[in-house]
């Protein structure tokens, strides 16, 4: 596979300073805070850099990114290099006596605290065989012990679907151990990704740069971490809910308090405060860079003044007191003055994200305009973590306005806009044909006007996806914004696009299905997944009414198409349905998602009625084109 191809690769250096970010006025490239930061309390790592699943399949290596060690080359921003090569660093790390990390195993950090008898740990990675390689490491260079429990900081699964390879569920149940995580955390751990998972999951692809090598010319990073490990990915649910700031528990000897923070970094979030150690965890709530108000692979628009608002909370419970700060992404801080400075100044990016977002959008400015003037204040934007290697200000201002003003921008010509491959079409024939846009596009990529020429170049391969070389100037468009891009993930989706123009679609990133998500989706959760996947051509005018019943959950649901609509109630008072069908949640997904014969479960009526009803939903479209049509 070609990303860059030679001569590609060698007309694009030279401009590179002109699509790079402007770091003069940034960060200092001689200050080695950071990198002290991140190897102190080094204890070791693994011996063997591969972490398989019991097939034999690698899920993740840890050699992969051993091409950062050297000096940024001209492929990459070499602030983005700068960023790679602090969270390469992997192994086990004393944060502080009694707290140690886990730290480049997966995209997130799982953390250590020992307890009198056992560990609790924080974040237990995205899939078992990372968190198990976690553990067995922490075993093997501190001493055994079992873990005592589990602390879930919110609800994204680089922050829990690792649980199993820590605990057996067998000892949640005999409560040998605690499950603790803020109040919603299951129902938005299993929820985010449900009705928009297919898109979410393809969009995802390009976010992590997931078909990309890993190398200098590829993937070198996500931004707030090395990248997710390709296991097993599983869930234990909470045991224990934390439902305000400043509950406390006392776990195997070890004091901590609780802060909660919905609605910023995820809906269900909270910060961990270790008052005997003078050590705070800030989850995902601080970060090593810019975080993202609306991540790229879709989501619900988060608050950034709500997310200043916590950190600034944060800074006035604990900045006084805490002589340590450790994070679910990236290395630890320390030092009283140290702490303060960071979480304020963090905090007043995401505080002057949303105000000057906010008062641009009043002056009349959209969502693009805002985007190409937005900059934060120097003070703000000459320290590291608050540059964009995973969030942006372009991004973030982008979502702010979303939040507020929804998509459109009051502009009436953009109420129906066209198709983009029609539109495409259109503005090529205007333009003089394809043939004059095509040189136009050369022209202007020549020059170095790269957003230019990707506008360009774009409306071509929109207007015929079989143009070839409309496609290949496209791909080399992207190589070079990519070469710019200070961004881990703008990197990963310019690359992305680039690999997909020049060779084709390729199918989802191969990853295990969790069984436990599926087990621990409510049941109006799952029916609202059938309802998005109704197809009304297939349904036409006919109706149908079903009644589930789970005897298993204590469940019964009449479900019901009419009108090209599914509907479902809980617990019918009146009426009739068209069949009865009793039997376990587990069997009817089985049938419902795996296509097992379900009429034997009819206990009344039409035993053929659901088959009709499941008939007419449609899968989702695997790999749809992203950069074509």
């Amino acid at each position: 596979m070609r990303l860059f191809a030679g001569a590609v690769l060698a007309a694009v250096l030279a401009p590179v300073s002109a699509a790079a970010p402007a770091l003069a006025a940034g960060p200092d490239f001689a200050d080695h805070r950071d990198f002290d930061f991140a190897d102190r309390g080094f204890v070791g790592t693994r011996t063997d850099p591969k972490i398989t699943a019991a097939d034999g399949r690698v899920v993740w290596d840890l050699s992969a990114f051993d091409f950062l060690k050297g000096p940024a080359p001209a492929s990459v921003n070499p602030s983005l290099w700068r960023q790679s090569q602090l969270l390469a660093r992997h192994g086990l790390f004393e944060v502080t006596p009694g707290v140690w990390q886990v730290r480049g195993f997966d995209l997130a950090n799982a953390t250590f605290i020992a307890g009198k008898t056992g560990w609790i740990v924080i974040d237990p990675l995205t899939s078992a065989e990372a968190a198990r390689a976690a553990l067995d490491l922490a075993n093997a260079k501190l001493g055994a012990r079992p873990v005592v429990a589990l602390i879930y900081t919110h609800s994204h699964a680089d922050h829990f679907a690792g649980a199993r390879g820590m605990v057996a569920q067998a000892d949640v149940d005999s409560r040998k151990v605690q499950v603790i995580a803020p109040e919603g955390f299951l129902e938005h751990a299993v929820s985010e990704n449900v009705i928009a998972g297919p898109a979410m999951g393809r969009r995802a692809t390009y976010q992590f740069g997931s078909f990309l090598p890993k190398g200098p010319q590829g993937l070198v990073n996500a931004g707030i971490g090395p990248g997710l490990s390709a296991g097993t990915q599983t869930l234990i649910p909470p045991t224990v809910d934390i439902t305000r700031t400043g509950q406390a528990l006392t776990i195997d000897g070890v004091r901590l308090e609780f802060q909660l923070t919905p609605g910023t970094e995820a809906p269900a979030e909270m910060n961990i405060w270790l008052p005997d150690l003078k050590a705070l965890c800030l989850a995902e709530n601080a970060n090593a860079t810019l975080h993202n108000v609306l991540t790229p692979r879709g989501a619900l628009v988060r608050d950034a003044s709500q997310w200043a608002a916590y950190l600034g909370e944060s800074l006035r419970l604990y900045g006084d007191s805490a002589e340590v700060l450790f994070t679910s992404h990236a290395w630890p801080r320390f030092g009283r003055e140290v702490i303060a400075d960071y979480i304020e100044k963090h905090r007043d990016a995401y505080k002057y994200l949303h105000d000057q977002t906010v008062r641009l959008m009043n002056d009349g400015l959209t969502g693009p305009e805002i985007a190409n003037r937005i900059r934060l204040p120097e003070v703000l934007d000459r320290e590291w973590y608050n540059r964009g290697y995973y969030g942006t200000m372009s991004f973030n201002s982008r979502a702010v306005y979303q939040r507020y003003m929804g998509w459109y921008d009051a502009n009436p010509v953009n109420l129906a806009p066209l198709d983009p491959a029609d539109a495409g079409a259109r503005y090529v024939a205007m333009m003089g044909g394809r043939d004059a846009v095509l040189a136009a596009a050369r022209t202007a990529h020549q020059a170095g006007d790269d957003r230019w020429a990707g506008e360009l170049a774009n409306r071509l391969v929109m207007a015929d996806a079989g143009d070839t070389a409309a496609k290949a100037l496209l791909a080399s468009v992207y190589e070079r914004q990519a070469i710019g891009a200070e961004s881990a993930i703008w990197r990963n989706m310019y690359l992305s696009g680039a690999q997909e123009l020049r060779d084709g679609v390729r199918a989802a990133a191969p990853q295990s299905a969790s069984l436990d998500y599926i087990r621990n989706t409510p049941t109006p959760m799952l029916l609202d997944l059938f309802a998005v996947r109704l197809d009304p051509d297939k349904a036409g005018a006919s109706s149908v009414a079903v009644d589930l019943v789970f005897p298993d959950r204590k469940e019964r649901f009449r479900v019901r198409v009419k009108h090209s609509v599914l509907t479902y109630e809980a617990d019918p008072a009146a009426g009739t349905a068209d069949a009865v069908y009793t039997l376990p949640r587990a069997q009817f997904l089985a049938g419902a998602l795996g296509g097992a014969d379900l009429s034997k479960a009819a206990t009344s009526g039409d035993p053929a009625a659901l088959g009709r009803l499941l008939s007419w939903l449609t899968p989702p479209r695997a790999g749809f084109p992203i950069v074509t049509r």
